[in-house]
């Protein structure tokens, strides 16, 4: 018996030094096979060729049967394979035309937010309540990052004395409602996004209505009364609010969002300031640059909001000095008694 295994081995490896077809090399195994069962069938137990072969049927029956399950499983899971449609690889950009990848191929390859990320942020809506000095750099890297919709409400117009620090805005477009001027310079940096420009003050009779459009509230406002107003909206509508404040040299920002169980802006302001103690910047002035540094912050934020990347500033305020170069960071805690959103229970982790 052992002599026909090592012929049948021997027939395979010369059918695959000469490259003879799988098949070919199957059929010339099953033709001795076949040969050494009819061998034992017919032949007499006394002949020499049936007590070289083993003398008993029976152990090449088994073998014959285990070869025949064995090819018989083989054949089923190819047959299954041919008729199971492959499973389609998953391309978290394949939404984006190549010039849009071309774009964003910087953020795609950060592992923090690839494909996915910027999937998400094409199918976010953000609104900015502002296109003065921290609203202007928000707006541009908003747009630039992909976020698909852009919301900005402002009733102000460009001024001469606006272009010191509000980077969005150009001398050529003094005189023209800011956030039509955002528009213009969004969409000039990117043809792909969708800005919403709103040319009116808000109003707390359409706030609420107007932020629960968005998933994302950005406040770049520089009065209390809208401040207020803008984070009694947003805890209303439910929507994450990412809020900063500059005068002089130093700013801060925090993100507010009592339905994670973070303070509102109302928690850690409930009641305003004296004027003395936070001048605006007509009346203190402002260094140029630091609006441009907490709006870029807050788009940075914003990013991390929408993306799921990193830690975000929910229970957190940075404070940024550039007149020394320093920064700190304060926990934050919501108040119990807090007038705005002491009534507001945290989702569900």
């Amino acid at each position: 018996m052992g002599f026909v295994l090592f012929l049948m081995a021997a027939l395979w490896a010369l059918g695959w030094v000469m490259k003879t077809p799988i098949r070919t090399r199957l059929v010339m195994i099953g033709l001795l096979y076949v040969a050494v069962v009819l061998a034992q069938l017919v032949l007499p137990e006394t002949a020499e060729l049936r007590r070289a072969t083993g003398g008993d049927v029976r152990p090449w029956l088994v073998l014959g049967a285990v070869a025949a399950l064995g090819f018989g499983y083989t054949q089923v899971i190819t047959r299954l394979r041919q008729t199971t449609p492959a499973p389609v690889a998953t391309d978290n950009t394949k939404s984006f035309r190549e010039v849009e990848l071309n774009r964003y191929a910087r953020h795609i390859i950060l592992r923090e937010i690839g494909g996915t990320g910027q999937k998400k942020l094409k199918a976010a809506k953000v609104l900015v309540v502002g296109a003065g000095g921290l609203g202007s750099p928000a707006l541009l890297y908003l747009a630039a990052a992909g976020v698909g919709t852009i919301g900005v409400i402002d009733d102000d117009t460009v001024d001469g004395s606006n272009l010191q620090r509000q980077i969005i805005h150009a001398d050529a477009r003094i005189g023209m409602p800011k956030v039509f001027s955002a528009q213009a310079a969004m969409e000039a940096l990117n043809p792909f996004i969708a800005v919403r420009p709103y040319n009116r003050r808000l109003q707390a009779d359409m706030a609420e209505a107007l932020f629960g459009e968005y998933d994302l509230i950005l406040d770049g406002t520089d009065n209390f009364d809208t401040r207020y107003l803008v984070n009694r909206a947003a805890v209303a509508a439910g929507k994450p609010l990412i809020s900063a404040a500059i005068t002089q040299w130093e700013g801060q920002i925090s993100l507010y969002d009592p339905a994670t169980d973070a303070p509102c802006y109302e928690c850690i302001f409930p009641e305003r300031p004296a004027p003395d103690l936070a001048p605006s910047c007509a009346d203190a002035g402002v260094i140029a640059p630091l609006p441009g540094i907490l709006g870029t912050m807050m788009a940075n934020e914003a990013i991390k909001e929408l993306t799921g990347a990193g830690t975000g500033l929910r229970g957190r305020m940075i404070i940024w000095d550039s007149l020394h170069a320093e920064s700190r960071t304060m926990r934050l805690k919501r108040r119990a008694d807090c007038a705005c959103c002491a009534i507001v229970t945290p989702a569900p982790a």
